[in-house]
């Protein structure tokens, strides 16, 4: 169940593909050719990080489906695949989101949602999800699931993406500017940037990468709370509380890291988890007041 991991990931390979793009078109040079620009460089992260976030966004249905092996149920084949969808259906209905497209896929216990818009979503279980568990705790991970769609999950997360990204650009190209100048005193700069400029750009995008990773993995963790008191308000509490202290016991299965932040299960709740640890989780639906 991760359906953030994918799409911060899937964000990154987009940012990286802009930024070669940018190179070869010489818009580096442009930005430091007589003196840093900051103007032009605002505008330019501000391209780069919410561009590559939003594209990321845009296509996270197809590549969940296809890096996850999603089977989209077009028409049940079974008793349980058509009360998976009219369970996702009612549910749907009551969280006055649009009828998501249902998938299952084979692995170990997991369930994710996805989808650019509230009306056009994707939600998926796991077999193992669907053996391992009882129908009113695979109806809570579905209301769960549900949760992140009607809360706009991944439009929030791709906001805090791009800022994220918007950080990263601007901070490291100012830095290696001021780097490359410490480096190159008295040389002419009309040549472009130099060795040091490139270097420490690539060595900051990835420093600075890892710390908003972290900001956008602490954000994660604060929805996936919200998500299970959706999947509360639409079902009770219990339903909730028993699907988590049932995944507390199982082995979660390893979802394609474009997924990772929206599914039902995280890893160890620290500094890169997308989810919180589920004892915590548990005992935030406990403390809750009723309704």
């Amino acid at each position: 169940m991760k359906r953030i991991l994918l799409f911060v990931l899937t964000n990154v390979a987009v940012v990286a593909v802009l930024g070669i793009v940018a190179s070869l078109l010489g818009v580096n040079r442009f930005l430091t050719a007589n003196g840093l620009n900051l103007g032009a460089l605002l505008g330019f992260a501000l391209v780069m990080g919410f561009g590559g976030a939003i594209i990321s966004l845009l296509i996270s249905k197809p590549v969940a489906k296809w890096s996850a092996g999603v089977r989209v149920i077009e028409q049940p084949q079974s008793a349980d695949e058509a009360w998976i969808v009219e369970t996702v259906r009612k549910l749907a209905s009551q969280a006055g989101v649009g009828m998501p497209e249902v998938g299952i896929f084979e692995g170990a216990p997991n369930a994710f949602a996805t989808g650019a818009f509230k009306n056009s979503s994707l939600v998926a279980v796991s077999t193992g999800l669907l053996q391992g568990m009882t129908r009113e705790e695979i109806e809570a991970v579905i209301g769960h699931e549900i949760s992140h769609v009607a809360n706009g999950d991944m439009v929030t997360m791709t906001l805090i993406q791009g800022v994220m990204n918007t950080f990263v650009v601007f901070l490291s190209r100012v830095i290696g500017y001021a780097v490359d100048s410490f480096l190159r005193k008295g040389d002419d700069r009309n040549s472009g940037p130099g060795i040091g400029y490139w270097i420490s750009t690539v060595v900051l995008d990835i420093v600075l990468g890892f710390v908003a990773a972290i900001i956008v993995a602490w954000f994660s963790r604060r929805r996936e709370f919200r998500a299970d008191a959706g999947s509360a308000h639409l079902l009770g509490r219990q339903p909730m509380i028993n699907a988590l202290a049932r995944l507390g016991g199982m082995q979660p299965g390893a979802l394609p890291k474009s997924v990772a932040a929206m599914g039902i299960a995280g890893g160890v709740g620290q500094l890169f988890a997308t989810h919180p640890p589920i004892e915590a989780r548990i005992a935030a639906l406990q403390q809750a007041a009723p309704g």
